[in-house]
């Protein structure tokens, strides 16, 4: 994956990316493995579905409506993305968050709204 800091810059960028984890070492004036220490993982699902042309995935409302309904059966206890590939016809959907059985189901329903929408 890249580290895309768009502030700085529009792609992924790993000296800028460093540069910015140095930044933020130096302005909490701690190592790095300090400010990891309060980072867990989550389980994370990560799926593509070809899609016909590349497009925006939210510019449908359908897809869009779904999105927010999967965000909120994660109870602000994960994440859900959803994006188009910068290469490839494709929409990748993720989902991340506590409960390794609700992200999968999350997954898995997005998968479905966007293949029926827009496959």
């Amino acid at each position: 994956g890249h580290v895309i800091c768009f502030d700085k810059t529009t792609t992924g960028d790993a000296i800028i990316a460093a540069l910015q984890v140095l930044i933020a070492m130096w302005g909490e004036g701690k190592t790095l493995n300090q400010l990891k220490s309060n980072m867990s993982k989550l389980p994370q699902i990560l799926k593509n579905v070809r899609v016909k042309e590349k497009t925006e995935p939210m510019n449908n409302a359908a897809v869009s409506a779904a999105v927010a309904e999967q965000s909120a059966r994660l109870l602000g206890q994960g994440r859900v993305l959803l994006r188009a590939s910068g290469t490839e016809p494709l929409i990748r959907v993720m989902a991340e968050g506590a409960d390794a059985e609700l992200v999968s189901s999350v997954v898995e329903m997005l998968v479905g709204v966007v293949s029926k929408e827009l496959a």
